[in-house]
């Protein structure tokens, strides 16, 4: 938060800021009709489409800590959590508002920061950003981010249509975020009271990465439709994988077995989790904001899947009086819970 320079917010006002912070967004998608600058966007979605619409809202000292957070990521990542759930509907993402609840600490410097890393985000994906709105806050930043998306009615994808016996497939290895996280804190506490602080992050780069800057996965939902693949249930991973498959076991009614020895994990994920004395399969099952993405395709579709190269099959659905479970190499089947530790 650091700034050579630092411009108060009040000697711009409201829409001075708002100005400031938009004037180098110029939409690019045909569906936006109009974008910022009047007092609501117009979208108007392609023919035969169907417009999707997700909110979500970050709140300083609960999802994000500026100590340790730079603000280009942290609007790189909050576009990141709207696209995710758009694509967990196998949508386009095509729109955004951006809203801020801003305390009188933060620079004019900071926000635009902020927005360098929204407008990079919104480059690389093709979204335009259309509208948004500023307010003081009293408890620190406060960030909500709206995104519109488009798809075909055929083509959306629910978290209620797996079917017995459908396979379970994910897009990536798990519990890097959560781990890039405890690294963070863990150098936070350690350098606390440390003048010149030089935090020891070198090998675990990676971690980082995934969970300060995580990309949302624009390529799955491109493969699939490419080989003509349509989930029956879908859902992004923020609240951690066990969570995450029982809220689509319960939004499908089923059950589920996903296999541990089929969970990937990053090496950088399990060698951290070592040292710091933790295990990386309950990183991978319960640390959340990995972003990837959970869904389920009929059996018959498994050469298919595979043929991807994007995808590991970690299980598959049950019926529903048979719960969820995390099944070890020994054969011995661990009840999956929404938070914490698994139980058995």
């Amino acid at each position: 938060m650091e700034q050579k320079k630092r411009t108060e917010i009040a000697t711009l006002g409201q829409f001075g800021l708002i100005d400031l912070l938009t004037e180098s967004f110029t939409p690019h998608n045909a569906s936006t009709r109009r974008g910022v600058g009047d007092d609501a966007a117009v979208i108007t979605p392609p023919a035969g489409e169907e417009m999707l619409c997700t909110t979500d809202s970050f709140y300083e000292g609960v999802d994000f800590d500026l100590t340790y957070f730079p603000l280009r990521h942290l609007g790189y990542k909050v576009v990141t959590a709207g696209v995710s759930d758009i694509l967990a509907m196998n949508a386009t993402p095509s729109q955004i508002t951006v809203s801020l609840g801003v305390s009188s600490k933060i620079p004019v410097e900071a926000l635009k920061d902020l927005y360098e890393g929204i407008a990079f985000a919104c480059r690389e994906l093709g979204i335009d950003l259309v509208g948004g709105d500023t307010r003081a806050s009293m408890t620190g930043l406060v960030i909500t981010v709206t995104t519109l998306g488009h798809a075909p009615q055929e083509r959306i994808v629910y978290r209620g249509g797996a079917q017995l016996h459908d396979l379970i497939c994910l897009t990536g290895n798990l519990g890097a975020a959560y781990m890039g996280l405890q690294l963070l804190e863990r150098e936070k506490r350690v350098l606390a009271d440390v003048k010149n602080p030089e935090p020891q992050f070198k090998g675990y780069e990676y971690l980082l990465e995934k969970y300060l800057k995580p990309r949302p996965r624009t390529d799955i939902v491109e493969a699939l439709l490419e080989e003509k693949i349509t989930p029956t249930s879908m859902i992004d991973l923020t609240d951690g994988l066990a969570s995450d498959l029982m809220q689509l076991c319960k939004a499908s009614k089923c059950g589920a077995r996903i296999y541990l020895d089929r969970i990937p994990i990053a090496r950088q994920t399990t060698a951290l989790a070592e040292e710091m004395h933790t295990d990386p399969v309950i990183a991978a099952l319960n640390g959340g904001e990995d972003y990837e993405l959970l869904f389920t395709v009929p059996l018959a579709m498994q050469e298919q899947v595979m043929r991807l190269g994007l995808v590991d099959v970690i299980g598959h659905i049950t019926a529903e009086s048979t719960g969820a479970y995390l099944v070890t190499p020994d054969g011995g089947e661990i009840r999956l819970k929404a938070q914490g530790f698994p139980e058995k």
